[in-house]
């Protein structure tokens, strides 16, 4: 971004250390590298990050200039908002005897922020748990819980998880990156450089963007597709980040959190339509019969990356087998979800344990194909694959009719009958099955006093 003009100097000191902390933090920078780019010394970064050192004009500049940032955002003190903010918390009746002088207030949000911040954080969960406790009492004026994921899933499901201008524009740029040769010759066009670096260096990431020297580096142990993976998710961050931002400031969102969650999910998004431009991936997944592994092979990405791209092939006119995508981790809770195919999925977790999904998880490499039949009788095709170490699954979901265009049950020699399951043990009416943990809402238990039987719970007729 451009440097804005050479600021005033300061009328009075600007401390600005968990703002320049948090800069580096988000630069992937140790203090020792941060101070060879300004040419100070570490402890005088240190001091600074510590609040014991104010920032100077002069160094002010440097940064802007240094790390290509806006002059504005840096310089925008966080003293004052600090201050604004501790001051509305210690409004809260929890500390209406105390004595809080707004003197000693703005001391302690200027003298001492990290200890502000931390005061703040622990306002914030007090504040939600009360919250938590109270949700539902609408009688008693208190709002419900905020739900970041579940307000970013809806937004996304609002849209169809469809996004025209940023797929169109991912289609074009993915035919220049083509014309040159691939992402990393593009971006090497562009003034970037991509770097293989040893996982000292990278610090825990798998990429980091380092603007100061105009270089995308990347952890040496990324195999090709994930490599290419990461590329395309710096090139949807850089190169696609006004469209990105346009879908994201049309929209008014409770909390940062689900904002940042939204621009993950575009990002991804865009990613995935760089790696597999709509048209020419729609035709070859028609062909292919939908199946993801030749689909990996084509595109040169992974399994779940196809994945992601079958569940949202939704362009007017020209669309795929409606799926419905979930991810879940080893313990069921939802990680990612994209909604279609009519099929129902608890927000929270706690799914059925008859769901290969729930089970795939332990046995890596293998895809599990299964029937699936819902109470209500609509029946669904499951293609489910454990996503490698740590206990993830995903699953593409589609009605059974559409069934015959996927090759994964045309290759099949006989169609076996679908496993019933339900959505949940609480919404499931099944009185027989084995696998229930919990009885279903509105049915009474019989007493187990003069007879167990092989299932869980026994229920009344009525």
């Amino acid at each position: 971004m451009a440097v804005m003009a050479r600021p005033a100097v300061p009328s009075r000191p600007l401390y600005l250390g968990p703002r320049i902390k948090r800069l580096r933090r988000e630069l992937g920078l140790t203090q020792q590298a941060m101070a060879e780019d300004m040419a100070v010394s570490p402890s005088y970064i240190a001091l600074i990050e510590r609040n014991q050192r104010p920032l100077t004009a002069d160094m002010l500049l440097r940064l802007a200039r240094t790390y290509r940032l806006d002059m504005a955002d840096l310089a925008a003190e966080d003293r004052d908002d600090h201050a604004r903010r501790l001051t509305e918390a210690l409004r809260d009746p929890l500390f209406a005897e105390i004595d809080l002088p707004a003197l000693e207030v703005a001391d302690v949000a200027t003298s001492f922020p990290g200890m502000t911040e931390a005061l703040l954080r622990l306002h914030g969960a007090y504040v939600r748990a009360n919250q938590a406790l109270a949700e539902g009492r609408e009688s008693e004026g208190h709002a419900p819980v905020a739900d970041a994921a579940g307000e970013a899933r809806r937004f996304l499901s609002a849209r169809g998880h469809w996004f025209a201008t940023l797929d169109a524009k991912a289609e074009a740029l993915a035919g220049e990156i083509q014309a040159a040769g691939g992402a990393e010759p593009w971006l090497r066009q562009s003034g970037v450089r991509v770097r293989a670096m040893p996982a000292s260096v990278m610090m825990g990431a798998l990429a980091r963007y380092d603007r100061h020297n105009e270089q995308l580096l990347l952890d040496e142990c990324l195999g090709p597709q994930r490599r290419s993976w990461q590329v395309a998710l710096h090139l949807a961050y850089t190169a696609l980040r006004t469209e990105i931002a346009t879908v994201v400031r049309g929209e008014s969102f409770a909390s940062a959190t689900a904002a940042q969650l939204v621009r993950r999910a575009l990002a991804e998004f865009a990613a995935a339509a760089l790696l597999m431009p709509y048209d020419r991936f729609a035709r070859a997944a028609e062909a292919q019969g939908y199946d993801l592994d030749a689909l990996a092979g084509l595109f040169a990405v992974e399994w779940q990356h196809v994945a992601l791209r079958l569940a949202c092939l939704r362009k007017p006119g020209h669309e795929g087998v409606p799926f419905f995508l979930v991810e879940i981790d080893a313990a069921g809770n939802v990680v990612r979800r994209i909604d279609g195919a009519g099929f129902p999925f608890p927000a929270q977790g706690g799914g059925c344990p008859l769901w290969t999904l729930h089970r795939i998880g332990a046995r890596p490499g293998e895809t599990l194909v299964q029937d699936l039949e819902l109470p209500h009788g609509a029946t669904f095709v499951s293609i489910a694959r454990s996503l490698g170490p740590g206990g993830r699954a995903l699953a593409l979901v589609c009605a059974a009719e559409h069934g015959s265009r996927l090759a994964a049950i045309r290759s099949r020699p006989a169609s076996p009958p679908p496993t019933p399951i339900g959505v949940a043990c609480r919404l499931c009416q099944r009185a027989e099955c084995t696998a229930r943990a919990h009885p279903p809402l509105g049915r009474e238990i019989l007493p187990d006093d003069y007879r167990r039987a092989g299932v869980p719970f026994v229920f009344s007729e009525s």
